[in-house]
Parts: C-alpha cells; sequence; structure tokens
C-alpha cells in the first residue's frame, strides 16, 4: 500500500470549496483581476468543441487581436478534455488522475510580470498557503530556459539539483504550428516508492503515479512563423494551469482524486444506486468512470450542450453511453445515471451558480438519453450476435478491429462491451484494429486551427476622421448625427460604413440587425443590414448599405434607422421574454432558452422541454402572454454586475459569456433577463400574440414560432375571412362550420365504405372467372391476375376468399394503387401440405420481377413496389415461381 502523501497536514484538511477561494483570495491580494469561468461550451472560438484549458478565453489577447483592462488575472476554469490531442478519455477509470471534466487553477500575466514573480508566487502558494512539503517538490524546465533554470533555486528554496532540464515534448508549449509560443516550467510533486513502478529509473515523468505534475507556467516570449523561426515577442506573457482535483488530493491526504470531496459523495450515490460495496475493487473503476463522465455530462449540458449525433453532441452522446455501459457492468439495466446529476449540482453549485438554474433540465436531458441508449444497445446485441454467427461461420475467433470499430461508431456500442461479450463467447477481439480505426477517425476529425477576422484585417479600410467609433445610441433614439470613421467599397456601389456613434442596432443575441438610412450633404446609403465586426482589434457596429447618391466624405451624416421596422422587432423581442415566463409558469423551472431569432416579422423561441407541448399547454402560454400584454406593464432596463444580476435570480442564457458589467431588461415583476437588444416601453405596445407552431429540432430542445402586432392582425384578418369565405361556400354561420363539416366527413366515409364494399363484391364476383382461367403447374392450379379494389384491405379479403376456394393450389392477386403495387400470394391447405410451397417465397419472387420485394407466412404474404408497367410480366412469372420451388423441393 502507498504511503501517505502528506503526513498530517492539518487535523482538517481544506475542502475543494476552500481551496478554490484560497486561490483567488491570493492572487486578488497580488492585484490580479478575479475573471469568473466561461462556458465549457465556446462562444467565440471555432477551432474547439470544448473549453479545455483557462488560457482559451484569453486567447485573441494573446494572438494581438484585442486588449483588456487589466493585465493581471487569474481565474478556475471549467474545461472538457474529450476530443483532439486533449482526448483523457480513453485514460478515465484506468487511474487515478485522468478525467474528461476537470477545474484549471490559472494565473496569467499580459506583458506585465514574467518568470521571476510567476515562480514566486506558484512556489509561495503551494508551500505557505497549501503546506505542501517543500522536500517533495520537483521542477522540471525547458533544455534551453537557462533563465527559468537559474531563477527557481534563487527565487525559491528549492535546491539546483531538484530542477531538471527536458525537451520540446515535456516543457515547450505551442499555441498552434505557428503563433505565440515559449518555454515552460512544470512543478512536480514526489509521493513516495509506494505509488511507483519500482523501475531503477523512475523519476520525473516516468509513466507510473510517484511524481505527480501539478502546475504548469507557460512563458510566452516567442512568436513562431511558417517556417519555423522562432522571433522574441516585445510583450512577454504568462500563462499557468494547475489542476483542482490533483492538488485537492494532495491536501486532503488521499491516494486518488476520486477519494476527495468532490468525488465521494457522487460515489456514494453510485454505490447506493447499485447496492454496491463503493471499497470493492473489482467496482472501481466503472464507479470512477461514471463519477468522472457525471460531471463533464452535468457542466456541459449546464452550459447549453446537448447529445446529439455531430460534433459536441456527438462526444456527449459517446460520455454518456460510456458511463451507461460500465453501469450495466454495476448490474443497472435501468436509467439510473440522472440521479446523479443533482449530487454533482449540491457539490458545484457553490462555486458555478448556473448549475442550480439547470438543476432540473440536465436530469431531464440524461435521463433521455439513458432510456435512448437502452434501446440502442438492445439494437447494437443484436449486431453483435449477428457478427459472431458469421465469423463462426468462417472458423474465425476473433473479431476484426474494424468491425468493433463499426459496432461502435454506428450502433453507439462500447468496445469493451465488445471484449466482455466476446469473451463470453470465447472469442478474442483485435484491439490494436480497433485502436487504429480509432486513430483514423480522430484524424478525420482533428481540429482545425483556424485563425479569425483575417479577412477583416486585411481589407483597406478607408479612415476619414479620428476617436471614438461605434458608440451605440440605439436604447435612447432612432436616429442621430454621427461622423464617418472609416468605409470600404465591396463592389456595385456595395459599401461597409463605421460612425462614430450611430443608433444601429448591430445583430446580436437573436436580434436581427436594423436597416435604414445614412444621409448627408448629396450623400445617401441604404442601409441593408448591420453587424458586429471585429477590425484591427476593435469592436466595430458595420453599417453594409448601398450608396445610391453623392459619394462618402468627412462631413457630418445623419443615420436614421427604419422606425417602423425597429418597432415591430421591438415588439417580437419583448414577446419572447413574456413567452419563457409563460413557458416556465405552465411548463416548469427546468425550461430555459435555448435559441432564439428576433426579426420584424416574426419571433422564434427554442426552448428545454423534454416533450410535446399538448394543444391545451400551448393555449395557456399563448393566454398567459396575451394577459400581460393587456395589462400593458412597463418595461424597464438598468446595469448592475453579473454577480449581482446572478443573486437577484436574474434569467441568463445557458452557455453565454457576459461582460462583468450586464444589462437586464425587467417586465414588471413577470420577467428579469439579461438582454443587450432593444424593447418596447410598455408590454401593450405588442398589440397581439399568436403561436403559430411548436415543435422539436433536437433530443429535450423544443421550438416556438409566433407573430406579434400587426403580423399578428393580418394573420386572424386572413383567418377569419378564410372562415366567413367557407361558411358561404357550404350556406352556413360561421359558428355552425364545425357541425357542417362533420356530417359532410361523416357522409363521405358512408359513401367510401360502400364503395369499398362494392369494389370487393364486383371482384368476388370474378372469382369463378378466375378459376376457370386457373393455369396448371405439375398438377397444381395457379391463379395469377390483376384485379380492380380500392386498397390493400379489400386485396387482402379477396385473396382469402380466393384460398378457400383453392385448397390445393396458388393464388397471386396484384392491383395499382396511388402508393403503386400491391401483391398478395397464397397457398390452400392441401398445397401446403402436399408440396411444401410457401406464400412469402412465391410473393417474393414475382415481385422482384417488377423490382419490388416480398415476404410473409406460409399461407399468405404480401409485396409491392416496383414498376407499375411490369406487372403484367410480373404476374406472367407467378406459374415459373411455383415450378421452380416444386424442383428445389
Amino acid at each position: 500500500m502507498a504511503e501517505t502523501i502528506i503526513q498530517k497536514l492539518t487535523k482538517d484538511p481544506m475542502t475543494s470549496n476552500e481551496i478554490r477561494k484560497a486561490f483567488l483570495r491570493y492572487f486578488q491580494d497580488r492585484e490580479h483581476k478575479i475573471v469568473p469561468s466561461s462556458p465549457v461550451v465556446p462562444q467565440e472560438d471555432p477551432t474547439l468543441l470544448f473549453t479545455n484549458a483557462g488560457m482559451n478565453q484569453f486567447k485573441r489577447i494573446f494572438l494581438g487581436q484585442e486588449t483588456r483592462d487589466y493585465r493581471r488575472a487569474a481565474s478556475v476554469q471549467k474545461c472538457i478534455r474529450v476530443s483532439g490531442k486533449h482526448n483523457d478519455l480513453e485514460e478515465v477509470g484506468r487511474d487515478g488522475l485522468h478525467h474528461t471534466f476537470f477545474e484549471m487553477l490559472g494565473n496569467w500575466s499580459f506583458g506585465d510580470y514574467y518568470k521571476r514573480e510567476a515562480i514566486r508566487f506558484a512556489w509561495e502558494f503551494l508551500t505557505a498557503n497549501m503546506g505542501l512539503p517543500k522536500d517533495r517538490l520537483w521542477v522540471t524546465v525547458f533544455t534551453e530556459d537557462d533563465e527559468a533554470a537559474k531563477l527557481w533555486p534563487q527565487v525559491t528554496d528549492l535546491p539546483a539539483d531538484r530542477v531538471i532540464r527536458f525537451g520540446a515534448k515535456e516543457n515547450f508549449w505551442e499555441m498552434g504550428e505557428t503563433g505565440p509560443c515559449g518555454p515552460c516550467s512544470e512543478i512536480h510533486f514526489d509521493r513516495g516508492p509506494g505509488f511507483g513502478c519500482g523501475k531503477p529509473d523512475c523519476g520525473i515523468n516516468c509513466d507510473c503515479e510517484r511524481f505527480l505534475e501539478i502546475w504548469n507556467l507557460v512563458f510566452i516570449q516567442y512568436d513562431r512563423d511558417g517556417s519555423g523561426r522562432l522571433t522574441e515577442l516585445p510583450a512577454k506573457h504568462v500563462d499557468t494551469g494547475m489542476g483542482l482535483e490533483r492538488l485537492a488530493a494532495l491536501v486532503q491526504n488521499v491516494p486518488s482524486n476520486y477519494g476527495t470531496d468532490l468525488f465521494t459523495p457522487i460515489i456514494e450515490s453510485i454505490a447506493r444506486f447499485c447496492g454496491q460495496d463503493p471499497n470493492d475493487p473489482r467496482m472501481q473503476t466503472s464507479m470512477w468512470v461514471i463519477a468522472d463522465h457525471i460531471r463533464a455530462l452535468t457542466l456541459a449540458i449546464a452550459d447549453g450542450a446537448m447529445p446529439s449525433n455531430e460534433g459536441r453532441g456527438y462526444v456527449l452522446r459517446r460520455i454518456l453511453r460510456r458511463a451507461a455501459r460500465h453501469g450495466r457492468l454495476l448490474g443497472m439495466h435501468e436509467p439510473f445515471i440522472y440521479k446523479l446529476a443533482g449530487v454533482v449540482v449540491d457539490i458545484m453549485g457553490q462555486a458555478y451558480p448556473e448549475l442550480n438554474q439547470g438543476r432540473e433540465h440536465v436530469a431531464l436531458v440524461i435521463k433521455a438519453e439513458e432510456q435512448r441508449f437502452g434501446q440502442t444497445l438492445d439494437q447494437g446485441i443484436e449486431k453483435f450476435e449477428e457478427l459472431v454467427a458469421k465469423l463462426k461461420g468462417r472458423g474465425q475467433k476473433t473479431i476484426p478491429g474494424e468491425e468493433t470499430f463499426r459496432l461502435y461508431d454506428t450502433y453507439g456500442f462500447p468496445a469493451d462491451l465488445t471484449q466482455v461479450m466476446a469473451q463470453e463467447k470465447g472469442m478474442d477481439v483485435d484491439r490494436d484494429g480497433f485502436q487504429e480505426a480509432m486513430a483514423e477517425q480522430r484524424e478525420r476529425s482533428r481540429e482545425v486551427s483556424v485563425m479569425v477576422d483575417t479577412l477583416q484585417q486585411a481589407r483597406d479600410w478607408k479612415q476619414l476622421s479620428k476617436g471614438k467609433s461605434s458608440v451605440f445610441m440605439g436604447y435612447d433614439t432612432c436616429e442621430s448625427e454621427a461622423v464617418v470613421r472609416k468605409w470600404d467599397s465591396i463592389k456595385d456601389n456595395q459599401v461597409e460604413v463605421i460612425l462614430d456613434r450611430t443608433p444601429f442596432y448591430a445583430e446580436a443575441g437573436g436580434q436581427a440587425g436594423d436597416k435604414g438610412r445614412i444621409v448627408g450633404d448629396g450623400l445617401a446609403i441604404e442601409v441593408s443590414n448591420t453587424v458586429h465586426r471585429i477590425i484591427r482589434k476593435k469592436h466595430e457596429i458595420v453599417h453594409i448599405g448601398k450608396l445610391v447618391e453623392g459619394r462618402i466624405g468627412s462631413g457630418k451624416v445623419r443615420a436614421a434607422v427604419n422606425l417602423d421596422r425597429r418597432k415591430s422587432t421591438a415588439r417580437n423581442h419583448t414577446a419572447t421574454h413574456l413567452l419563457q415566463a409563460a413557458l416556465r409558469q405552465i411548463l416548469g423551472a427546468h425550461v430555459h432558452q435555448s435559441g432564439s431569432l428576433v426579426t420584424p416579422q416574426r419571433l422564434r423561441f427554442d426552448f428545454t422541454h423534454y416533450a410535446a407541448m399538448s394543444p391545451e399547454e400551448l393555449e395557456q402560454v399563448q393566454a398567459l402572454v396575451n394577459e400581460k400584454i393587456r395589462e400593458n406593464l412597463p418595461v424597464t432596463t438598468y446595469q448592475t454586475s453579473l454577480e449581482e444580476a446572478r443573486a437577484q435570480g436574474v434569467t441568463a442564457l445557458f452557455g453565454e459569456k457576459y461582460d462583468e458589467k450586464v444589462r437586464v431588461v425587467q417586465v414588471a415583476d413577470t420577467s428579469q433577463e439579461l438582454c443587450g437588444g432593444t424593447h418596447v416601453g410598455a408590454t401593450g405596445e405588442i398589440g397581439l400574440f399568436l403561436i403559430m407552431n411548436e415543435g422539436g429540432i433536437a433530443a429535450g430542445v423544443r421550438r416556438i414560432e409566433a407573430l406579434t402586432g400587426k403580423a399578428a392582425y393580418q394573420h386572424v384578418h386572413s383567418q377569419l375571412k378564410s372562415i366567413r369565405d367557407l361558411a358561404e361556400l357550404l350556406k352556413v354561420a360561421p359558428d355552425q362550420l364545425r357541425e357542417r363539416v362533420e356530417k359532410l366527413l361523416a357522409a363521405r366515409e358512408k359513401l367510401e365504405k360502400k364503395l369499398k364494399e362494392a369494389s370487393v363484391q364486383s371482384a368476388v364476383t370474378q372469382l369463378d372467372d378466375l378459376l376457370a382461367n386457373a393455369q396448371e403447374t405439375e398438377g397444381i392450379q395457379v391463379v395469377a391476375a390483376q384485379v380492380e379494389v380500392t386498397d390493400r384491405g379489400a386485396l387482402l379479403k379477396l385473396a382469402d376468399s380466393l384460398r378457400e376456394k383453392l385448397p390445393a393450389g396458388v393464388g397471386v392477386l396484384a392491383t395499382v394503387t396511388g402508393d403503386g403495387i400491391l401483391l398478395v400470394a397464397v397457398v390452400g391447405e392441401e398445397a401446403m401440405a402436399k408440396y411444401k410451397l410457401r406464400a412469402g417465397d412465391i410473393v417474393k419472387r414475382v415481385a422482384q420481377v417488377a423490382g419490388g420485394k416480398g415476404g410473409g407466412k406460409p399461407h399468405l404474404a404480401q409485396g409491392g413496389g416496383g414498376d407499375p408497367s411490369k406487372l403484367p410480366e410480373a404476374l406472367t412469372a407467378a406459374s415459373k415461381a411455383v415450378s421452380e420451388l416444386l424442383q428445389k423441393g
């Protein structure tokens, strides 16, 4: 047994919550700006499926594309590593160190302090604040980083012989093939020989668990160009990262991360649900996998990700199914993982308040996925059995890697389950082949590093004046004087213009950009859209339009928004806030916005809910929104801190990254949401709200489309006109329409029934003629004919009658309907007993002649499809089919 990591640090070791707070407090006291964690679903980086490092939200600063009003920062970042080169998924459960989700403690310097201070901060925090024994700490540095190698013994108590040099693979950090990069210093903790491999050369960076890497200090001092040449950066940065889970394991004196208070409540809950001993080593791997995966799932779903068949949704689905598979190994065949989401929220909700808001939603999403996987697993088992039978038939005892991968990739069938079931069948699995197939897939889906905004940087913007630009005035006015700061010509008089100030709202938050006009002395621009762009490291409001008169100069202009369009958009936007409040009241607090579109014409609102809304629920929601409209409630806005807004329970969009100062839109006591859009002054301005459609767009996500104001009135007017026209056509009052239509439908149904009966009766009378013209094939009567009936039901009735009249024969009847060819084959009792003929074999051969398919029971089988023009040829083949089957025996 491995010895204790740190002998008796304190009587009561710090909790993980206390470690987080201590870390942030330490750096706040040293003039660092405390930056909240960004969502694990990246908002502005197309190169990432998930946020995988604390530096992700500062990436634009390192690339020189953005500046902040602070030069020192610290945060605790939610991270998920399950794709690309940062992929710990397959390692989870094999040891106590790797996770899909983890929290990264980090501090940064943007051109402020550098190596000396970063080294001092890290050493002081670990030894003085966390109490880690100094004689257990080791440091690795890049082999060419003489500066860091000298600083560690100078700045700290660390002896020079515990500073070890390694090459670029271990101690040189790069953002990509080109761009910012630099050497790093890694701090390792020696947990003692009991955690080691026992090899004579065991040391730092050994594959065993003795020397634990806990903190990485990256010194970004170079820029690498396309040729690989390194150039010193004018401003040097510091980027550090330390896993909370590993630090907590050291501080709390436990041999693995799963023994910390971040995991033990989850593992105890798993054991309780499964009826297993949490200390049973045979159950350890499965419990660790489930405990890890439920954290990743809970944090990702709470930040807006959803399981699906592509992108990050596909990864989440794989994580959940891997956890469910390990649940089966623990004897759990019914959904239970969703019950663990609440345990994760209880553990981490204090650090991440958004988890409390999404508690019910996360559980519903996971439960639905578990239920779906149960069905998928059954399908995968069926495919596995078919595969094994095929391989055994060939005398093979090993399942090829590509087949294991196909089960995994196509049917969601975990590879470890394939291995377990293969062993039960006395077979092996080509694990190397499976890993090769997995590697090929990873290569195909590897994230491509993309430099954003390159096109905008290269554009030839014409600077006309200097000073502040893109100051938004549109909350208070729809028209203002302005000065053109810069502009660019596209083609065919299409231009893009940036003003010093503007009333034009740029497309954002689901709200469409404004249209309007910019006019000046002999100048007129018809603005067709307004968007946000980052140009030369600055966020700008860009007016896109057509130059219809004059030339763009440096004089003053007047920017005027299309007022009718803006008002219609505002009606729809405020209506989405009322809609969300109504949905939460009618359906439950699990409802949260998943997306929206607000235009002058309509609104679209996506929300979390796990069932189609009933007509009654839709009516209730619509009525409640219109009630709030009639109350003419005031709509107000105010600025506050993000922390204060969350404390007040203000609704925020899952996964959205907000600034520290936020804008709250409040509708009396009905709704409070973080929102940067434009709204009406009072709900009465909306006029009318109509739900046009409700449907599902993804697992656990529904969509409502609705109209307000003039568009809603026009729709009602059109509907009323249609009702009046229909009432006039049927010669009844509008309120009697339903009764009249019901009578007409009933009469039609009676007529159709009579027509069907007449059709069948007419066809039955033809049976004697058909029997009289039956062909004889090797002593068996064969009737094959096309008949005129209305549908499949009538054809089946006729076939039954034919079978009764043909006990020792075979019948094939066909008809052509709007659905194409319909075929029925029957075999009489005597023919079945004496000749072993099967109707399914016959109809299959006949249907194939016309290009269709068929099959069924021995006495009666159905077929169809194919080319109706080939039906006569197919019926002619019936006798041949019978003859071939007789010869086949």
